[in-house]
């Protein structure tokens, strides 16, 4: 069955690990808990990330074997940062569609959804059931 990556994107970029945001913390984590319970057969995984500060942007100049450079944070400033992600494995793109608004980050910033490559021989067709 196709798998689809389901990007999750907020326009909050909080630390909801520090205890200050222990009560919306909380009442977040019930909404996606309940997605989670909704959407089990469809999950194979998934995480929540840092804040965008704890990124590192690696780029290689020259190509392989080129200069390793990095910056602290994320790669470009956006109204949205990217907070995590779930991978769903739905028959099609109109049913990982439907499981991305049942998302909690879909209600207040936006879900990318993205067919995956499995590299497995299949076409995009047949990948993405279009």
């Amino acid at each position: 069955m196709p798998q689809y990556l389901a990007l999750l994107y907020d326009t909050e970029d909080e630390d909801y690990s520090q205890p200050e945001y222990a009560e919306a913390t909380a009442a977040l984590l019930k909404e996606y808990e309940e997605f989670d319970r909704v959407a089990a057969e469809a999950v194979r995984g998934g995480n929540a990330l840092y804040p965008s500060s704890t990124a590192t942007t690696v780029r290689v100049r020259g190509g392989k074997g080129g200069e390793v450079i990095t910056t602290d944070g994320p790669f470009a400033e956006t109204k949205e940062v990217l907070g995590g992600y779930y991978l769903l494995e739905a028959p099609d793109l109109d049913a990982a569609i439907a499981l991305a608004a049942l998302i909690p980050a879909a209600w207040t910033g936006c879900v990318e959804v993205r067919p995956v490559m499995t590299f497995d021989g299949r076409t995009e067709e047949e990948i993405t059931g279009q």
